[in-house]
């Protein structure tokens, strides 16, 4: 099922792993275990294009049609070997030896699939065959855009009830910054209301990229702008459960991979910092 001469680690995402075509396995930094991943976007497509962005030749588009029957058996079939085979032995450092999580997350915008309900209902029934309802995270690592999509919204509100987590990317709160950082022309408003509408159907986290431009971190007037934006959440009783700031832990495949490198340890622990003064929890991983 996968190349046990190449055991995973923070810095090893392959989505080919495990040898299937929708479901990888990641050792991740903020989980501190094993996360299984779900890649709904085989086609390397997301409706973003971000500067740091691991997925050999992204394109812009969406997820293709998701063969539910396949993502099921490979679902199935991965947490039996995961949680009965070999697997972890093989292929997992010891210290990360245990199933934290389920993540959609892979190679774009997963809300982008049009099976994207089916999917969460899919994997509500997987992760109650396994008795993992209410024992691991289901975890949607989302750009938020697509939020006003009916079917999104009710697999959000689903994800609710098996104990998920929505990670609601936020990189710049200026259009310029996301512009530059997402390609995104999503207005810093159309964001604001995408996640009061993420946090009041499943409890929600801001997650951020951090990492130096050109040598420089974001500018002060980049950071005022986040904080403020973050303050106006507090402020209109947006429920929160905190951000997740994090650094890059592997290299862009993107045009501007030799424009980004980590940003100073220091200039990290600053700026969580100046968030958590607002109130708010920070998880950071350098």
């Amino acid at each position: 099922m996968s190349d046990k001469n190449t055991p995973l680690t923070p810095a090893n995402h392959s989505r080919d792993s495990a040898g299937l075509s929708y479901v990888y396995p990641v050792v991740s930094r903020r989980a501190g275990g094993v996360s299984v991943g779900i890649n709904l976007n085989i086609n390397n497509a997301c409706n973003w294009r971000c500067i740091y962005c691991q997925v050999p030749n992204l394109r812009r588009g969406s997820a293709p049609p998701v063969d539910l029957s396949l993502l099921e058996k490979e679902l199935r079939g991965f947490l039996n070997e995961l949680l009965h085979g070999s697997f972890m032995s093989e292929n997992v450092p010891p210290e990360a030896r245990r199933l934290n999580d389920i993540a959609l997350s892979g190679n774009g915008e997963p809300t982008s699939a049009a099976e994207f309900e089916q999917v969460i209902e899919l994997i509500g029934r997987v992760m109650d065959e396994f008795g993992l309802s209410g024992v691991i995270k289901l975890i949607l690592i989302t750009n938020g855009s697509l939020i006003h999509r009916p079917a999104v919204r009710n697999g959000i509100r689903k994800m609710a009830l098996l104990g998920g987590e929505v990670w609601f990317k936020l990189d710049s709160a200026t259009a310029q910054g996301r512009m530059r950082i997402n390609h995104s022309r999503q207005t810093v408003e159309t964001v604001l209301r995408n996640l009061r509408v993420a946090a009041s159907l499943c409890p929600t986290w801001i997650q951020t990229a951090t990492f130096a431009l050109d040598g420089q971190p974001a500018p002060l007037d980049e950071r005022q702008a986040y904080l403020r934006l973050l303050a106006r959440c507090r402020d209109e009783g947006i429920p929160l459960q905190g951000v997740l700031l994090y650094g890059l832990a592997r290299p862009s495949l993107q045009p501007e991979a030799p424009r980004l490198s980590k940003p100073p340890s220091a200039w990290l622990e600053a700026f969580a910092s100046d968030i958590r003064q607002l109130g708010l929890a920070v998880k950071l991983s350098t």
